[in-house]
């Protein structure tokens, strides 16, 4: 039976990340990458907006908090290092009213205590930065960016098999069976059920996270935490784009989302997005649930977007695509931390699950991939 040292199951960004920096730490050890799909990266890690968050929104001494700040600054060294294309563009979050001036300054609050300095602009300052916004007030946030996040994460296979990570896609984890300290990991493949030998399992599945600690069988089903789909859409907008920084709206009350904000790719395309829309099962397709329609979906962005576009044109709007968040709260509770467990939370030597890696999973991806070795 082939073995290995680690065995790290799903390539997302974060798979991704946390092989590239095992590679470098356990130079010797023999390192297994599965991917259930065809490609790496096909699910939330390339459905998502493509930013690079500053470290706004978290509770202080969160682990979103932490990672997120960390992970920002070793992103855009990378990104310098390898050449991987980004561009720290800075975002506007604006206050429509004087009324909003209060949880704007809450925001500016916790940001400064998660490291993060916001300049205070107000309405005249808005205007000159970006006169299509309409603000009476805004917080800019100048360590924001963009990044092309399928860039990003060939990089980090590329440097990984470099250092003699195996990658295997169209490899779907099925069970682990804990045995005289190490693992027996089934697998599906094209050519049938493979069987290997493993010391350490990551587990980084992303939306299947849960599904992938439910079939480890030394694992307690108290500790796998439930998981709660949330979709999120996005539109495009025909023409140039009217704004030279990302737009954000004030965070919903709940932090289920950031609200639907505009974001720009690379190439200055403008997008729109993403809504919260929880559903039951993982389906990209649009009008999944009620009231999901591409002409309401239109109808509810356009009217969501013109509070800070008021010129805006909805015919220039059109479906782009969605994405999944595995959130662990659901649609009416606050937002909750990252959940990263070793053998300390659940006593199984040699695992580490990963759970609700949501945003901010890309801009934390290195630093998440840091906190997971010095687990092992």
């Amino acid at each position: 039976m082939e073995h290995f040292d680690y065995c790290i199951i799903g390539a997302g960004v974060v798979g991704l990340a946390v092989a590239y920096k095992l590679s470098q730490t356990a130079k010797n050890a023999s390192i297994l990458l599965i991917e259930k799909h065809p490609h790496f990266g096909s699910e939330t890690s390339s459905r998502n907006s493509e930013v690079i968050h500053a470290g706004i929104y978290y509770p202080a001494n969160s682990l979103k908090a932490a990672l997120c700040t960390q992970g920002k600054n070793q992103l855009y060294d990378f990104c310098q290092q390898y050449a991987v294309p980004h561009r720290a563009l800075g975002k506007l979050i604006v206050a429509h009213s004087p009324q909003e001036l209060p949880a704007l300054e809450q925001l500016q609050q916790k940001a400064a205590s998660n490291g993060v300095l916001l300049e205070f602009l107000d309405q005249k300052a808005c205007y000159q930065k970006e006169p299509s916004v309409n603000a009476h007030a805004a917080l800019l946030s100048a360590t924001t960016g963009i990044i092309d996040s399928h860039s990003y994460m060939q990089t980090l296979l590329t440097l990984a098999q470099q250092n003699d990570v195996l990658y295997s896609p169209n490899t779907q984890f099925l069970q682990a069976t804990e045995t005289a300290n190490r693992f027996v990991v089934s697998l599906g493949t094209g050519d049938g059920i493979y069987k290997l030998a493993c010391n350490n399992i990551i587990n980084c599945a992303g939306l299947h996270a849960t599904t992938v600690a439910s079939n480890i069988d030394s694992l307690a089903a108290v500790h796998i935490p439930q998981h709660y789909y949330c979709k999120g859409h996005y539109f495009g907008y025909q023409g140039q784009s009217p704004f030279s920084h990302l737009i954000y709206p004030l965070p919903n009350k709940n932090t289920s989302g950031l609200g639907i904000h505009a974001t720009l790719d690379l190439a200055g395309q403008l997008r729109f997005g993403p809504d919260t829309q929880y559903i039951d099962d993982i389906d990209y397709t649009i009008g999944l649930a009620a009231n999901s329609s591409e002409g309401i979906l239109k109808q509810r962005f356009s009217q969501s977007i013109k509070r800070y576009f008021p010129s805006l044109q909805a015919e220039k709007l059109h479906y782009s695509y969605s994405g999944i968040r595995p959130k662990l709260s659901s649609e009416n509770q606050a937002a909750k931390d990252f959940v990263i467990q070793d053998c300390n939370q659940h006593q199984v030597k040699g695992l580490i699950n990963l759970f609700g890696i949501e945003s901010p999973g890309l801009t934390a991806s290195l630093a998440i991939a840091d906190y997971v070795i010095e687990r092992i």
